[in-house]
């Protein structure tokens, strides 16, 4: 069974997600009483994620190892994939206890869209160097 084509079926996910999510969240500080942006923006976090756990570990174990030109750029592109991943689990993990604990007011609304955001740019690199990896390298347009 051909097992290569998991990764790109799954990489959209958590890019677009993530992005969305986020940009809810930014738009739920500004309208505070409507509490549906912000609970959006925490069900797209989540879910981004559980999509990064699940596009790392198929580009970890379903994917060619390349060597060259190829191999750097993956290498890249795997750091990019595993600081996304960390970096959203960490944000996640602080706002499901800022949703538990009802501590949405605090300075920790603020630590965990400021992980959310650098979780958004680097899945936005990540997968920039990831289309630049198949596009410019591997199918060389």
């Amino acid at each position: 069974m051909e097992t290569t084509h998991f990764h790109p079926m799954l990489v959209h996910f958590p890019i677009a997600l993530l992005i969305v999510g986020f940009l809810f969240d930014v738009v739920s500080v500004f309208f505070r009483k409507e509490k549906c942006l912000s609970k959006t923006g925490f069900f797209l976090m989540i879910l981004g994620t559980i999509g990064s756990v699940a596009a790392y570990l198929t580009g970890e174990f379903f994917t060619k190892e390349m060597t060259g030109i190829a191999g750097d750029m993956k290498e890249t592109h795997e750091l990019f994939a595993k600081i996304t991943m960390f970096t959203m689990i960490i944000a996640s993990t602080l706002r499901i206890w800022i949703v538990v604990l009802k501590k949405t007011e605090t300075f920790w609304q603020w630590i965990t869209l400021a992980l959310y955001f650098g979780g958004m740019v680097a899945v936005g690199y990540t997968g920039f160097l990831g289309g630049k990896l198949v596009y410019n390298v591997l199918i060389g347009y």
